[in-house]
């Protein structure tokens, strides 16, 4: 039997990419040359951004440090671009054409996955 604390992780984890995939179809929607098929499309695509992030792309974010330093964290829209393509290679349903596409969904995605978090955070809050 589960405890309390690890149902709320789980669920909690759960929600996250679930809002991940939100993003994801709402980015689709408002950047050109970024393209998801549908909702189950975006939840594959969440997740497989997500395991890239961490592994490749934080590789990759440790290696080019002293340049995210010098463009003070510009670079990081082009690392994560990177992996939104690096995703888009590989999994059918989601796709992104080109660098510029995937720079501005980059962007995109992350001011949106943002606002989705703030949203759920303030939706929590007790009412005053």
């Amino acid at each position: 039997m589960a405890t309390p604390c690890y149902a709320f992780g789980m669920i909690r984890l759960i929600v996250n990419w679930f809002l991940s995939a939100l993003a994801l179809i709402i980015v689709a929607h408002v950047t050109p040359g970024f393209y998801v098929a549908g909702f189950g499309a975006a939840l594959i695509a969440a997740l497989v951004i997500g395991l890239i992030n961490a592994t490749f792309g934080l590789f990759l974010k440790i290696v080019t440090l002293p340049l995210t330093i010098v463009t003070f964290g510009g670079f990081l829209f082009v690392i994560n671009a990177l992996m939104l393509m690096l995703a888009s290679s590989v999994l059918p349903g989601f796709h992104v054409r080109g660098i510029g596409a995937a720079l501005v969904g980059a962007i995109v995605l992350s001011l949106v996955n943002m606002l989705l978090r703030w949203l759920l955070r303030r939706s929590q809050e007790p009412a005053r």
